[in-house]
């Protein structure tokens, strides 16, 4: 029997760190030559990405964490860095630099330090700095922060075997210790502090030096672990002796600003050892086009014009595989129907199942070429331009300037417009956005705007009408975040402090990457509750079924005179097992709250309906009143209908309800995911409704008064 040797695979764990825009994605790439696993960080919606692969015998797991500028609490990304870095098991910590912005770079690289892990610092787009006339002094760099230091280019694959043997060294070796060193006052009562856990033997996974930073820094999650200790009776007394320590030397109680003062110093002091940088008069090109792109009076134009670019291509070339999409779905629908028969199998699976899945599917092509156009921006460097232009305004209101790009996508399709706000990076910022985006009306609504506005307004005015409802739903939109900044999410505004990147030519595997993924994330998503839902739609709108009453109407159409009378028949059974079923009952159970607002049961019902998808409000009115269901919003028969049926003010406040009660089925599961949980879920259907039906009461007031 022989025995084979095998020699065990050593696995190592790096926490791939930096801050945004300095290349970890393709630097992570280019060592790998794989594609990234992507999945979420539990309980939010911000990305994780992992790689893993064999070198010399190793087995290497990298993490892409993402990117921060800082360990702190102020964005869920920085939120999810410091929980991974603090919690989670890892051997070594790679640091990636901007080569060409190295100061600002190791604001973050001395909060890394403190950590005490063993570390590999990686200098990267070496290439620009070489074009910038900018000279690092790696090894002299290395010896300061006591960690090996590494040039490379991952755009132009250099210095990578260099940080995969550095990888493998750095995990054989011992750890050295930091060469953080703060101030006299700090380190003082850093000394003070571990002096106390060396004395009383305190058992911790961290060393007594990061413990002691952590608690100067006041971290909360520190401060709650040791609240529950022994050692805190001891400590308490000794942390309020060194701020005040802190307070009489620095003459401020702000700890934050202490260390920030430290951070600074820290990184101005090794830029100064370490870089050289020959003064350039003339200006980079950056430079140049920034003085267009950003220009007071021509930035902003030029960006709604490429705003309204990527809206038309989102939705119009959007629109030629949509046809198709659903063209084909409907096809095998009719086809499933003719295999099975008319019955109640092939409805639930036609009607139901397949309908549903193809609701998703539909909206694929509009999420590709949305987020590969946002893609496009974002790798470029412009979207931090953007941000910038819209900023200024967008706080009137209570909004981050990056708020423009979901707010817009909204008046195309909700879904992806809720998928857009993850370039929000603070949640409070995101979760606000998350909750106007409703306001701007989504193309789904057009079908019953147009049906109303041409029953109501005639042709002639139909135009500047629509045109008033969309500029009505966008403008209350900015008033709500207002008040919802002030009610809810009450905070004092963040100054607006953002990078501006050297503009690049757009990495289209980088761009590949996020597109394929946001697309598969969607109809992972979106695809399982969707489906679910409809077959609960189908099923309330179906059921109780009524057998009697249809063989009563089944011997009425066989001995009708004529197929009009025919048609009336099998609209009218239409109408009673509608008005009978679940669905119906809900819609005149909850008859009595829309009466105010100018509704009959039947508007009500078909509010209801259009929860699961805006698109059924025009058939389910045609079902209603009497037409059958294949009606459009250009139906002459339709439209004389709602006219003859429906006052004016009651159609006045239904299209402003319309405008601004709860989004489809699909965007609300979208909503809920993105917004992390059903909790906001509840939260938007309370507000869209409390704040749809006081401004169709006024709406609806305001009519009667005006026409009697």
């Amino acid at each position: 029997m022989l025995v084979k040797d095998f020699k065990e695979i050593k696995k190592i764990k790096v926490a791939l760190v930096g801050q945004p825009n300095v290349g970890k994605s393709m630097l992570i790439n280019s060592i790998s030559n794989s594609r990234l696993r992507v999945g979420n960080f539990s309980g939010v919606t911000v990305a994780k990405e992992e790689v893993l692969f064999n070198y010399k015998g190793y087995e290497i797991e990298i993490t892409d964490l993402p990117g921060s500028y800082s360990l702190n609490d102020y964005t869920q990304e920085e939120k999810v860095t410091k929980e991974f870095l603090d919690n989670s098991p890892y051997d070594i910590i790679l640091n990636v630099l901007d080569s060409t912005n190295l100061e600002r770079n190791l604001y973050l690289t001395s909060e890394l330090l403190a950590l005490d892990k063993k570390m590999i610092v990686v200098l990267n787009m070496i290439d620009e700095a070489i074009n910038e006339s900018i000279q690092i002094d790696e090894i002299q760099l290395s010896k300061l922060l006591g960690k090996p230091t590494i040039k490379t280019s991952a755009a132009k694959k250099i210095g990578l075997e260099n940080v995969l043997e550095s990888i493998v060294q750095k995990f054989n070796d011992e750890k050295l210790p930091t060469k953080l060193i703060f101030s006299d006052v700090i380190e003082e009562e850093i000394l003070n502090i571990t002096k106390l856990f060396e004395e009383t033997g305190f058992k911790t996974n961290y060393t007594y030096r990061q413990l002691a930073i952590k608690l100067l820094k006041e971290d909360k999650q520190t401060y709650k672990t040791f609240h529950d200790e022994p050692i805190w009776i001891q400590l308490q007394p000794l942390l309020n002796n060194a701020f005040e320590h802190f307070h009489i030397h620095y003459n401020t109680k702000n700890i934050d600003d202490i260390f920030n003062d430290e951070k600074f110093a820290f990184a101005k002091g090794l830029v100064t050892e370490v870089v050289k940088q020959k003064k350039i008069s003339a200006k980079t090109i950056t430079d140049k086009i920034d003085s267009f792109l950003i220009h007071k009076l021509f930035g902003l134009p030029i960006f709604l014009f490429l705003m309204w670019g990527l809206f038309q291509l989102t939705f119009e070339i959007g629109n030629i595989p949509m046809d198709m999409i659903d063209a084909f779905f409907a096809s095998l629908i009719d086809s499933t129907k003719q295999i099975l028969g008319d019955n109640q199998l092939s409805s639930i699976i036609g009607d139901g199942a397949i309908a549903g899945v193809g609701a998703v599917i539909l909206f694929v092509p509009n999420i590709v070429i949305l987020f590969f156009g946002i893609a496009l921006l974002e790798t470029t460097g412009y979207m931090s331009r953007v941000a910038f232009l819209l900023d200024g305004f967008f706080h009137k209101f209570g909004l981050h300037g990056k708020s423009f790009i979901p707010l817009v996508s909204g008046f195309g399709c909700s879904v992806p417009a809720y998928m857009a706000a993850r370039t929000l990076k603070n949640e409070r910022d995101r979760l606000l956005t998350l909750f106007i985006i409703g306001f701007m009306s989504c193309g789904a609504r057009l079908p019953i705007y147009v049906l109303f506005t041409g029953a109501f307004f005639g042709e002639e005015n139909a135009g500047n009408i629509l045109f008033l409802i969309y500029i009505s739903g966008a403008i209350l939109g900015l008033f709500a975040a207002k008040i919802l900044k002030v009610v809810v999410f009450k905070s004092e505004d963040e100054p607006f402090v953002m990078e501006m990147p050297k503009y690049r030519m757009p990495s289209f595997k980088l761009i590949w990457h996020t597109v394929s993924n946001q697309a598969l994330m969607y109809l992972k998503k979106a695809g399982t509750y969707i489906l679910v839902a409809s077959l609960l739609i189908w099923f309330a709108s179906n059921y109780p079924k009524y057998p009697l009453m249809e063989e009563q109407y089944a011997v009425k159409i066989e001995q009708a005179q004529s197929d009009e009378e025919a048609s009336f028949l099998a609209s009218e059974l239409s109408l009673y097992n509608l008005e009978n079923s679940y669905l119906g009952k809900v819609g005149k159970f909850t008859q009595p709250v829309f009466e105010p607002l100018g509704f009959d049961w039947k508007m009500a019902v078909a509010l209801e309906t259009g929860l699961a998808a805006k698109e059924i409000v025009v058939s389910t009115l045609g079902i209603l009143y009497g037409l059958g269901e294949d009606n459009d919003e250009n139906s002459q028969s339709l439209i004389e209908k709602i006219k003859n049926n429906i006052p004016l003010a009651s159609a006045v406040s239904f299209i402003i309800f319309v405008m601004i009660y709860l989004p489809c089925l699909a965007a609300s599961m979208v909503f809920a995911r993105e917004a992390g949980g059903w909790k906001y879920l509840a939260y938007l259907f309370v507000f869209t409704t409390g704040t749809a039906w006081i401004f169709s009461f006024i709406g609806y007031t305001i009519t009667s008064f005006i026409i009697t």
